[in-house]
This record gives structure tokens, sequence and C-alpha cells, in this order.
């Protein structure tokens, strides 16, 4: 009997060890990618999205040491994504990093399928996305190449797609999915490749994901979508459920307009030159700005672009 108390006993130490292990790194996170890695809403906003979800859960659970999203942008394809991890200014982001999401591969797709969603329809060119999902493999492949390269220290994680279309006809999803199909097998085929984790979440929207995707002229989810990302990325990471989200734990709406990051920025700007008249030494001013932790990228590119509510 004492045997056999003492080897549950080993046994109970053996799984809570692994347990706490699970959840002993501290993390320095970035979010790499386009709009979902950026936390785009239905409505053009930025807010709350799937990394800064992450990120919520990890600080609560005194995981976490640093985040940013300043190397994700809305519209980035696989090519963007790659330039943007190749450059200067991601250098010292990447050196530090021990935790990396990255979306990439969707706009490769997108910006190929027109949508008349009023009438509820879908159309693309074969040709096309076969051309476009060869390129986002070739990219995807050199991206993580060079993360593993850039980036050491990293656990990496490459996140997949959802079906961005659940109001159209039922008749017209089948194409459009398959091709998605094809992307998310080609991403989990390059992470498996390199070593890194294949993140599904395609399985948690399915093709009728009406309430993650409210808006039936926009590709991007509400928080319930990117609570349903967050968490199918933290089973990966921690693995199991116990750093699932829950509902209850969403932080309230917070949406910025482009418009208003703008005039964030012009206002951080004004004092930024006014402290370097002062022969002061300026602070980031892309940290002043809620979700845009070390953002200063997003908010220089935003001055010119517009972005298309099909893309991510």
């Amino acid at each position: 009997m004492k045997r056999l108390l003492s080897i549950i006993g080993a046994t109970i130490l053996i799984m809570a060890l692994g347990v706490s292990s699970a959840f002993a790194q501290i993390e320095n996170y970035l979010s790499i990618g386009d709009s979902l890695a950026a936390g785009q809403t239905p409505y053009q906003q930025i807010d709350t999205g799937y990394s800064d979800l992450i990120a919520m859960k990890l600080g609560m659970t005194g995981q976490l040491h640093f985040y940013t999203k300043e190397l994700a942008f809305p519209g980035y394809t696989t090519a963007d994504v790659l330039k943007r991890v190749q450059s200067e200014e991601a250098s010292d982001l990447l050196a530090n990093a021990t935790l990396i999401t990255v979306s990439a591969g969707a706009n490769d797709l997108l910006r190929l399928v027109q949508v008349n969603p009023t009438a509820g329809t879908l159309a693309f060119t074969q040709l096309q996305t076969d051309y476009a999902l060869n390129i986002a493999r070739k990219n995807m492949a050199e991206i993580l190449d060079e993360l593993k390269v850039r980036a050491p220290k990293a656990k990496i994680y490459v996140m997949g797609y959802y079906f961005a279309y659940p109001n159209v006809h039922a008749t017209q999803k089948e194409g459009t999915n398959a091709q998605l199909v094809k992307l998310n097998k080609i991403l989990q085929q390059q992470a498996e490749h390199a070593g890194v984790v294949y993140v599904d979440v395609y399985d948690a929207f399915g093709i009728n994901a009406t309430n993650f995707l409210p808006n039936i002229s926009d590709v991007h989810p509400n928080f319930e979508g990117y609570r349903q990302m967050a968490n199918a990325f933290l089973h990966e990471y921690s693995g199991n459920k116990a750093l699932a989200i829950a509902s209850k734990e969403l932080p309230k709406p917070n949406p910025m307009s482009f418009e208003h990051i703008l005039e964030q920025l012009a206002k951080a700007e004004q004092k930024q030159e006014a402290k370097e008249q002062e022969n002061e030494k300026p602070k980031p001013t892309a940290r002043t700005i809620q979700g845009f932790t070390g953002y200063a990228a997003f908010m220089e590119k935003v001055r010119a672009t517009r972005f298309n509510h099909n893309y991510l």
C-alpha cells in the first residue's frame, strides 16, 4: 500500500512539475503579420486582436515581459512580411524575442477574390490563385528560415486562417473555401518543415461563423472571433486548456479609427518636437498610444494608406 501511494505521489509530482514548467517562461512576444496580427475590427478600426489577448493572458499569469505588434500591418502579404522581418528596424526586436506568432498568406489569396456582399457571391480565377498560393509557399518558407536565424531564442507559431465569407450563399462557398484549405495546408507544411508550430483556427470558425464575422462587407472578426484564435494558440502553447480565455475575460471594446490614430500621432509629434527643441531626449511616441506598443511603423504608413476591408 505504501509503495502504491509513493508511486501515485511521484506521478502527481511529475505531472505538477510538467504543468508548472509550461508556465515558467517569461516571454518577449512579437506579433508579426497582417491585420489579424494588428487587431483590425470588422469596422475598419483597430482594437484588441488575438495577439493582444494572448499578451493579456500571459501577463495575467506573470509570463509576459514585453509585447509589441510593431511588425504587423493591415494588408500585408507574405512578401511584405518577409521584407519586414528582414528590415533593420526589426533586428533588435527579433534578436530578443522568445515568442513569435506569424499571420501571413491570406492576403496573397483574398486580393484575388471578387466579392459582392449584397448579392452574396464570390469569384476568382483558378490560375491566379494557384500562382498566389505557390508564391505564399515560397515566401513562408523564407520567412521561417529568416526568423530561425534572426530570432534564435524564439518559439515560433504560424497562425492558420478561418473562412472569411460566412454570409455568402452556400453554393458560393465551396470553391473559395477549397482555396483557403489549400493555403492552410501550405502553412502547416511549411511550419512542420521548419520545425515550428502550426495553429489551426479553421475548425473553431467553420464556414458559417456569422457570429464571429458580423459585417457582411468585411473579413475581420469581432472580439469573440479573436478569442477563438487566441485560445487556439494558447492550447498549442500550453498543451492544455489551462490558459483558455473565457468570454467574461474579454476587455471592453476601445476601438480607434485610423483618423484618431493620426490625430494622436500629430499631438505626440508636437510634444516630441518641443522636447527636442529643449534638447531633451524624446520618448517613442508610439508607446503612448493605447493598443500600439512600439507601433511607430504602423502610424507612419497609415498616413497615406487606406485599407481594403476585404483584405487582412
